[in-house]
């Protein structure tokens, strides 16, 4: 039975393998398509984001919309194409870190009462794509990858 097992293993792998890329090709798509509403949703009012920073207290609040509208954005660039996926994932992280604290968190889990359910589910898929990578389908792949291998 092991030797069995282990045969349907060297056969099933590899093509197993092959989805690694497919799967986080998935999740940078899915995680892109998630940002854009907000980040679209900032640059148009930008003053009323910082106007809403402000009254939850946050410190420098119109540098902060700027710059959570400017990460979101370019996380929406760079996550499609695939572009510093590791780098970007890491700011990415940081604004979702603050959207659950200073928004979700009072509203409980649930997504379905404004709770920190997605942007937890965001959190974890950025930080599979820190410990992973873009993949590769992606331009980090094939820009960065290691030529000699």
């Amino acid at each position: 039975m092991q030797c069995q097992l282990s045969k349907l293993c060297q056969l099933v792998e590899p093509m197993l393998d092959k989805l690694q890329s497919v799967s986080l090709l998935l999740v940078r798509l899915v995680l892109a398509y998630g940002f854009y509403e907000p980040a679209k949703m900032k640059w148009s009012d930008i003053d009323s984001v910082a106007e809403w920073f402000g009254s939850m207290g946050l410190p420098l609040p119109t540098l902060q919309a700027y710059m959570a509208a400017s990460t979101e954005a370019a996380g929406v660039l760079l996550l499609t194409v695939g572009l510093f996926t590791r780098l970007i994932s890491i700011p990415l992280m940081v604004v979702m870190v603050v959207a659950i604290t200073m928004v979700h968190l009072p509203n409980g889990f649930s997504s379905g009462n404004n709770g920190f359910e997605i942007p937890l589910y965001y959190f974890i898929m950025l930080f599979v794509l820190v410990a992973h990578g873009g993949g590769k389908i992606s331009l980090d792949w094939l820009l960065f990858r290691n030529k000699s291998a």
